[in-house]
């Protein structure tokens, strides 16, 4: 088996890889047993220099769980599950990827995470950031802990990616895919951490407006929205994060159940181009 070298790249997120072939790790069991342990481990994985097929890629990735398309994002006609999440000159506009989120949380189950490659990059620019979220609710006040710790809120494709649609096809898209919710702190399913689970997906909170928490409607808006904005801005703290370069063939791989990113959108007129291969999540809890 690979000898993997492994090197963290902050103190709470993020590990380099080296000495791992995914290719091959599509096929190993115990190869890939040490990939996933270290994915629960650092939260994101980076990989260098890893020339796999698109068949390869999408085998590593099912090692994990089943795929999922993408709705909007189109797809590679010959690998179902894998999205092609292409940026050039006519993509300067689409803003949906430059905002922390944590991928498909407007579905019952989020995305166990995913394995993104790299085919096309800018010479400078495009790179992606990754936050730790168990590690911002971990450093939150003990007062905004107990105050979020029973909260749920909605998370919706229609005010994301259904924004600038023509409003018969927002309305077809939310009817296919009807806002989900979910807790504001779950526990992550295997590590039995406490996870922060609010993101730019979330649109408001779903039982705030209590006895406890209203005496006025100024207590409820604009009360509640503020807390949700202070709570979705965690992400943006640079001690939670770690920022990745991508050259031709690198790999990132993350567990989207702890962790959330963010995509730079600063390479105009270059072009970024990633495979991503989403694995089917469970349901928060």
């Amino acid at each position: 088996m690979s000898i993997i070298k492994v090197e963290p790249m902050t103190c709470t997120i993020g590990a380099e890889l080296s000495g791992v072939d995914l290719g091959e790790a599509s096929r190993s069991d115990a190869l890939f047993g040490e990939v996933r342990k270290l994915l629960l481990e650092h939260k994101v994985l980076f990989l260098r220099d890893q020339e796999m097929t698109r068949a390869e890629h999408v085998a590593f990735a099912r090692r994990f769980g089943e795929l999922e398309d993408h709705p909007v994002v189109g797809s590679d006609p010959d690998h179902p599950g894998l999205v092609r999440i292409y940026k050039g000159p006519d993509s300067r506009n689409e803003q949906y990827e430059n905002a922390w989120h944590c991928d498909a949380t407007w579905r019952e189950r989020p995305q166990f995470g995913a394995v993104l490659r790299c085919t096309e990059c800018p010479p400078v620019g495009g790179d992606m950031i990754w936050a730790n979220m168990v590690e911002a609710h971990r450093r939150l006040p003990e007062e905004v802990k107990a105050r979020i710790a029973n909260l749920r809120a909605r998370h919706s494709i229609e005010a994301s990616f259904g924004a600038a649609m023509p409003m018969e096809k927002r309305l077809a898209l939310h009817a296919q895919y009807p806002d989900a919710e979910h807790p504001v702190v779950r526990t992550h399913p295997e590590t039995g951490e406490k996870v922060l689970f609010v993101n730019s997906f979330t649109t408001h909170f779903t039982n705030f407006h209590t006895a406890e928490n209203v005496r006025f409607g100024q207590d409820y808006s604009p009360g509640a929205s503020h807390l949700l904005n202070y709570l979705i801005g965690q992400a943006s703290v640079p001690e939670y994060q770690v920022r990745f370069r991508w050259r031709k063939n690198s790999v990132a791989i993350w567990d989207n159940r702890s962790t959330q990113h963010y995509a730079v959108q600063d390479f105009w007129p270059a072009a970024r181009n990633l495979e991503r291969a989403g694995i089917i999540g469970d349901r928060p809890c």
